[in-house]
């Protein structure tokens, strides 16, 4: 009898043992795991930014950036409302609250990283100063940019537009236009690859970038510092509170990043924080 108390005693303590240490290993292998964290970007500058400076720092935090890359301004922001991708980084606010309250999503700005500054640009001049009456300038055809584009031709001196136009001016805005230029609004990404069959072009520096054109030195006009059109981070609105979000836009705001921006786009973007 007592043989067998021993038996079971001896039993007990291994089982016992066991699953201490398989309670042990479980734990180490959680710590090991990291969280994913979605984030949908527009190849360049946001995905660069995302993969070369911010994911090396999160996955000191535990978390493993995931990046998928959109070449248009629609499929980030319905991704992110469908959860497929949990933020995006590509827009500015303006264009995102205009997005949100035409197809009713709830969507929001957690904060700035940087300025695309607007550029015109052109195959066909060298300075606007050569602009002749009866051009033909391509803009972007989306609503916000698109206002954006006619105001930075205002701010110019180029046209004027009624006090009131706000930031979704169009064309019927326009109060004085010497040159009778004419409007082509086209979808944003396709701006650079049409810039040869129209006299200037308006387009987003993330655009204009990915055509080879270089903000800083092609541009005939550019947006100046003070734009409002900062690029954001959007979330949905129930996950504001995510410590996982705020470890982010964290490493987005960071010295590490600023400098990065600095040194690689030489002032063609600029952080705004």
């Amino acid at each position: 009898m007592k043989k067998i108390t021993l038996l079971l005693v001896c039993v007990l303590s291994f089982s016992l043992i066991f699953a201490g240490c398989s309670k042990q290993e479980n734990v180490e292998k959680n710590k090991n795991e990291l969280v994913e964290l979605r984030i949908g970007a527009s190849p360049n500058p946001h995905a660069d930014i995302l993969t070369k400076v911010v994911k090396p720092q999160l996955e000191k935090e535990g978390i493993e950036l995931i990046v998928t890359e959109f070449t248009d301004y629609v499929s980030p922001n319905l991704a992110l409302s469908d959860k497929e991708i949990d933020a995006n980084f590509f827009q500015h606010k303006p264009y995102l609250d205009t997005f949100a309250k035409e197809r009713k999503l709830d969507l929001v700005s957690v904060g700035n990283v940087h300025l695309e500054p607007l550029g015109l640009y052109s195959k066909k001049i060298k300075s606007i100063d050569e602009l002749k009456d009866g051009s033909i300038i391509s803009i972007p055809e989306d609503p916000t940019n698109r206002g954006r584009a006619l105001i930075l031709l205002d701010a110019k001196d180029i046209i004027h537009l009624k006090s009131d136009a706000g930031l979704e001016a169009t064309e019927k805005d326009i109060l004085y236009n010497p040159k009778n230029l004419q409007f082509k609004p086209i979808e944003a990404a396709q701006l650079p690859r049409t810039i040869d069959d129209v006299d200037v072009s308006i387009i987003n520096t993330n655009f204009a970038l990915q055509g080879n054109l270089n903000p800083k030195e092609d541009a005939l006009l550019i947006e100046g510092e003070d734009s409002p059109y900062a690029n954001i981070v959007a979330i949905r609105s129930e996950d504001q509170d995510s410590e996982i979000i705020q470890k982010l836009m964290k490493a987005l705001q960071s010295d590490d990043v600023k400098k990065f921006i600095e040194e690689n786009y030489k002032g063609a973007i600029i952080p705004a924080f």
